[in-house]
């Protein structure tokens, strides 16, 4: 473990959160449903982002989980490091964010989280960190605008910002939308992940086996495709 021993982890306002996530995440973008930040510090610094909230689709989330609450669940929607953290840093700051909400927010049942098997990685720190793989399909919601920027589709049905730069009409989907503004889908793989905090909690869903990702073609670590059995 080394020096990631080290990492300090404390709630810290959105505005640091969000301006260190622009600037470190490979999307650039921050997730507005974002509610709670913690900032990970090594030698009195910020360098590390985890911020959770509500799922966009927070109803059809809900269902992922039998008998879930409207407020028993959250989904990790950021996380942006710095290179300045060592090895297993992420791992470990997952593993001490969600000690901290099962002590102080002792509601939440379980935690939420996607992977981006288009542009950045097939989870590798999720399958490290103990979630389960609950779901691997082609990715079919990034698009990429006519100015190079990406974004979720689910951020036009929603009128999101920063979505709200490209103005939707009411009386058109999102998907039609998008191709009139010459919007192009991007290719890859989305991978859900669910970790239960109660684990007398039961998934819904089926719980794929970690192999699947290489069944499947969709491994990818740091933008680069390369397999699960390539990395060990």
């Amino acid at each position: 473990m080394g020096r990631a021993k080290e990492i300090i982890l404390k709630v810290i306002p959105a505005k640091i959160a969000n301006e260190f996530v622009k600037k470190h995440h490979y999307s650039g973008k921050v997730v507005q449903n974002s509610k709670l930040h913690f900032g990970c510090f090594l030698d009195e610094k910020l360098h590390g982002v985890m911020s959770y909230g509500s799922p966009l689709d927070k109803r059809k989330a809900l269902a992922l989980v039998e008998n879930t609450g409207w407020n028993e669940m959250l989904e990790l929607n950021r996380m942006a490091f710095s290179d300045y953290l060592p090895k297993y840093s992420e791992s470990r700051c997952i593993a001490i964010s969600i000690r901290l909400i099962k002590k102080n927010a002792q509601h939440i049942k379980w935690i939420l989280s996607y992977s981006d098997g288009t542009q950045c990685g097939d989870g590798s720190i999720y399958r490290a960190s103990g979630f389960l793989l609950t779901k691997l399909e082609k990715n079919n919601a990034i698009w990429e605008m006519p100015d190079g920027n990406k974004y979720c589709h689910l951020v036009f049905s929603n009128n999101q910002l920063p979505a709200l730069k490209y103005k939707k009409p009411k009386n058109i989907s999102s998907f039609a939308f998008l191709k009139s503004i010459g919007a192009k889908k991007t290719e890859g793989f989305q991978l859900r992940y669910i970790y239960l905090i109660d684990k007398s909690c039961k998934i819904t869903v089926p719980i794929l086996p970690f192999s699947k990702i290489d069944e499947m073609g969709a491994g990818m670590y740091k933008g680069k495709k390369i397999t699960l059995a390539d990395r060990k």
